[in-house]
């Protein structure tokens, strides 16, 4: 009976119980859906008040905490955490070595960076800081209870996240990440200590870097400026310092060394003082003072390493034990390879941004990305740079600069010239469809001087892209003046991105698309002359498989990535390559969320970049039809359902309000207007809350979809290549992990929730008159959405492909049924909600407000903002006015108020669209990643 306590770990088992009865079931009853027969149950249970708010929120807290554990047990067999890295690195140590033979050939090997891990600030900042720090906890073995047990444990995200809060995560990851290094670098010297005991201290190992982006990505934002780009500088060089002193031996032999770096820590937080909060517009008279403290204080900062190594060099001969020579040697190791910053800038704008910069050199208002006007921009862009001559910039020109390219360029000038200069600054260029693109960031490059202190990198992401990257890359390298720019610098920076690419292609599709571009490049290079610089590979992915990353494990991660027959194709043309790979976000910083975890980590990544390139014949390469063939059925099958009106539906009807909002970058194509706004055509959405809708929904779209169509036109070879190929079956594996986390009949029954069919067939079997009410009043406003015919067409497309999948491979996994039942508990909560909207008044237009519009917004699951909209309409409290004498008769008032209605109606949606966001939570943790 009502009221009486509710037993949470019973109830979750009930209805796990429920999840597979109704499985079962459905084996003999094909027209039912057996989540939506559990979400009914669940409202029922929540009509009788035998679950309250209350409760549902303790059940969720159930159910996330065991995803929680799982997830932990995961991540730590996902970095092979039970093996101990330091014997690994000794190992590899003692290969290099003996491969080597002698010092010099042992050096070149160990002092040749491979491998570049970036920390990125992408919207994925999914868990509340605690939360991912007791994540990291449990999966090295260390308790966690205060968090993941305390009684108001929330899977939601912290309620604000600034720019300061990222980039205090990435520099905790970043820390853990050095330490880590450093005891790869210290197996590689002691390993030249034992064989060559005179010369070992002279090393600089540095095959593992890092960088960050964090502060200087304003692709899609305009809210960092300049000066908080130096300012979280200026922090990357505090922690430097900071860790310097904290690693440097005290004895005698170091004091000068300590004292040099003490003076450059206090000259850098005297600077750090005078820098504008983050996020504020300063006056002009605090960006003055500001640019004269990076001036005055310039030379005691430390502007470039080289006044640090000398002094690293001298204390490393003056050192009397090989302990101390260790830890100098490491210091300096991190300081070559980082110079005076704990990881290196890499700073990101978009290729329009550039064109815009030099329309006022190359004046046109065509689209140089159009085939039509490519020679005549080419030609104009290298005419540009035959004439180009550097200038002379300040902070007050940089101030005054309004061009985003123009400024962004400038802020790397300054930063080259006061902060840091001991290296090369990255400078990525998101949207890049022409060479035109690379040859305008190198004419801003030369025109503010520092042609060669930059890495211009293009980022190939969307199809077209993809698609015509050899052509991109073949335009700038017919520019003299870009080879020149290559053979200066000694590497070619190339980056690819897989969110986009997945999304609009497929993730299987767009992997091979890439080591076919890849492969391209470096023939390009052979074949402008360029075959001795470095080429520099930066995978952009996120942690989850639909946005690149392999689920297996980090060894299958980045074998995906990097596949044995591209490895080889790089070293038959003797081309040094190096690998980066983004860590993005609270998932992505969890591998480095303790020593344990960053240890690992580093120490599969090591495994991966010196291990030899395989040798070995992989079928799918020795057939090049069936491989085209799958692959462009998968493309065009994504093609095809990207522009499907029922996708739009499908994920912008009421998905973005599944999501909080998980990171500082502020959220783009929103309506200031009155009304919902529905999402129609999946390019409205970012690629990351693009993935996370479909998390959210139950069906991994964008990795999974064209993969049955491609199966069915030759299933017998397709089984043949998962059996004998390592590249394709690792790929499908991918696929099948996102099948793993999907269900047709989960993603059913969010459709049949958005089809009035659905609910008047509820109406009409319901015995109860006031649901019977509340049933059609959800029915009428759906049908006024008119959703139904172009989401069911959508499901035969997508069951469709499923089907062919399943009668291609029969081993397709089933989503747990834990994750299912979150799902039917997440309906309920939807329904709930929806039915509760009949009881809401009617009213006068509010500011355009009719209740009609209301309602839809409702549909949209716009909860907070309705909800508030509906406390001015009807409010709570009396009218504050009311009794008070103002020296006339009283006029006209609303005297009523409407504490029944907030009581009843208001107040449990609010209470249910809470309980929602706390189920996406916890999805997030079951799939392991959030978008």
């Amino acid at each position: 009976m009502p009221g009486r306590p509710i037993d949470i770990v019973a109830l979750a088992d009930e209805l796990q119980d429920k999840i597979e009865q109704a499985r079962l079931d459905a084996r003999d009853d094909p027209f039912g859906n057996p989540i939506l027969r559990v979400t009914l149950w669940l409202t029922r249970l929540m009509d009788r008040g035998d679950l309250t708010a209350e409760a549902a929120l303790e059940l969720v807290r159930r159910l996330g905490k065991q995803a929680i554990a799982q997830r932990a047990e995961r991540l730590s067999r996902y970095v092979e955490l039970g093996r101990d890295p330091e014997p690994a690195f000794a190992e590899i140590a003692r290969q290099e070595a003996e491969e080597a033979g002698g010092l010099a050939a042992f050096a070149a090997a160990v002092e040749r960076t491979r491998f570049g891990a970036v920390f990125t600030a992408h919207p994925t900042f999914g868990m509340q800081r605690k939360l991912a720090h007791a994540l990291a906890d449990l999966a090295s073995g260390r308790p966690a209870g205060a968090v993941v047990e305390s009684p108001d444990l929330s899977f939601r995200p912290d309620d604000r996240i600034t720019l300061q809060d990222e980039f205090e995560q990435a520099r905790f990851a970043v820390r853990q990440a050095r330490d880590a290094i450093d005891r790869l670098n210290a197996a590689f010297l002691s390993e030249a200590r034992a064989r060559w005991p005179q010369d070992w201290a002279r090393l600089a190992p540095r095959p593992v870097i890092l960088a960050s982006w964090v502060g200087c990505d304003t692709d899609g934002r305009t809210d960092i400026g300049w000066w908080d780009t130096l300012r979280y500088r200026l922090e990357s060089k505090d922690g430097q310092f900071a860790r310097i002193l904290e690693k440097l031996p005290d004895v005698p032999e170091t004091a000068a060394l300590r004292g040099l770096v003490a003076e450059a820590l206090a000259a850098v937080r005297r600077q750090l003082a005078l820098a504008p909060p983050i996020g504020t517009q300063p006056a002009l008279g605090a960006l003055q003072a500001f640019a004269l403290a990076l001036i005055h204080e310039r030379e005691a900062a430390l502007p470039d390493s080289a006044p640090l190594l000398a002094a690293l060099g001298q204390a490393v001969s003056a050192a009397k034990d090989d302990q101390t020579r260790l830890s100098l040697a490491l210091i300096r190791a991190g300081v070559v390879a980082h110079g005076v910053s704990i990881a290196l800038p890499h700073f990101r704008l978009n290729a329009s941004q550039l064109h815009n910069a030099l329309r006022g050199v190359i004046p046109s208002d065509e689209d140089p990305a159009q085939p039509a006007q490519r020679r005549a921009f080419l030609a104009a862009a290298n005419a540009a740079l035959d004439a180009v001559s550097p200038v002379a910039i300040d902070f007050g020109a940089l101030a005054a600069e309004r061009s985003s390219a123009a400024r962004m360029m400038m802020t790397i000038t300054q930063i080259v010239k006061h902060l840091d200069g001991s290296r090369p600054v990255r400078f990525l260029i998101a949207e890049t469809e022409t060479g035109y693109t690379l040859l305008c960031a190198l004419w801003l490059a030369g025109r503010f001087g520092i042609a060669d202190k930059i890495e211009i990198s293009p980022l190939f992401e969307t199809s077209d892209a993809l698609e015509q990257g050899p052509r991109i890359i073949d335009e700038a390298l017919r520019s003299s003046h870009f080879r020149a720019y290559l053979k200066r610098l000694g590497r070619l920076c190339i980056q690819f991105g897989y969110s986009d690419s997945g999304r609009y292609i497929g993730q299987v599709a767009a992997t091979f698309w890439v080591e076919r571009l890849r492969i391209r490049i470096a023939e390009l290079l052979a074949r402008y002359g360029l075959g001795t610089i470095e080429l520099v590979i930066f995978d952009t992915h996120g942690e989850s498989v639909g946005r690149g990353a392999h689920p297996g494990s980090l060894a299958d991660r980045l074998a995906y990535l990097d596949p044995a027959y591209a490895r080889a194709a790089f070293a038959r043309a003797s081309l040094r390559t190096v690998r980066e790979t983004s860590f993005q976000g609270s998932d992505g910083y969890l591998l480095f969320g303790t020593p344990e975890l960053a240890g690992a980590t580093v120490a599969r990544v090591a495994e991966a970049v010196f291990a030899a390139p395989a040798e070995g014949p992989d079928p799918i390469y020795d057939e090049p039809d069936f491989a085209s063939e799958f692959f462009q059925t998968v493309r065009e099958e994504m093609n095809a359902l990207v522009d499907d009106p029922g996708y739009a539906a499908l994920i912008g009807t009421f998905g973005p309000a599944l999501l909080d909002k998980t990171g500082s970058r502020p959220a783009a194509r929103q309506s200031e207007g009155i009304g919902s706004v529905r999402i129609r055509h999946p390019r409205e959405l970012r690629a990351i809350p693009n993935n996370a809708i479909l998390q959210q929904l139950g069906w991994m779209a964008n990795s999974l979809h064209g993969i049955g169509h491609a199966a069915s036109r030759a299933p017998d070879l397709f089984r043949s290549m998962r059996e004998q190929s390592p590249r394709f079956d690792r790929a499908y594996r991918l696929a099948a992990a996102a099948m793993g986390h999907s269900d047709l009949d989960v993603l059913r029954a969010y459709l049949d929730t958005l089809d009035p069919g659905s609910w008047f067939d509820r109406a009409r079997r319901t015995l109860r008159e006031h649901r019977r009410d509340e049933l059609l009043a959800v029915a009428d406003a759906l049908s006024r959405l008119e959703l139904a015919p172009a989401l069911r067409r959508l499901f035969w497309r997508l069951s469709s492909d499923a089907l062919k999948l399943r009668l291609a491979a029969d081993d397709v996994p089933a989503m747990p049924v834990r994750l299912a039942a979150l799902h039917a508990l997440r309906l309920a909560a939807i329904h709930r909600i929806w039915l509760s909207f009949a009881h809401i008044p009617d009213f006068r237009p509010h500011g355009g407000m009719t209740r009609d519009l209301l309602v839809e917004r409702l549909l949209t699951l716009d909860v907070p903002a309705s909800l508030k909209l509906l406390g001015e309409i009807f409010p709570r409290d009396p009218d504050p006015t009311l009794g008070l004498d103002f020296g006339e008769p009283a006029g006209p008032r609303d005297g009523g108020t409407y504490e029944a209605l907030h009581r009843d109606v208001l107040g449990p949606m609010l209470q249910s669209f809470a309980l929602i966001r706390e189920i996406s939570g916890a999805i997030q943790h079951e799939i392991g990643a959030f978008g």
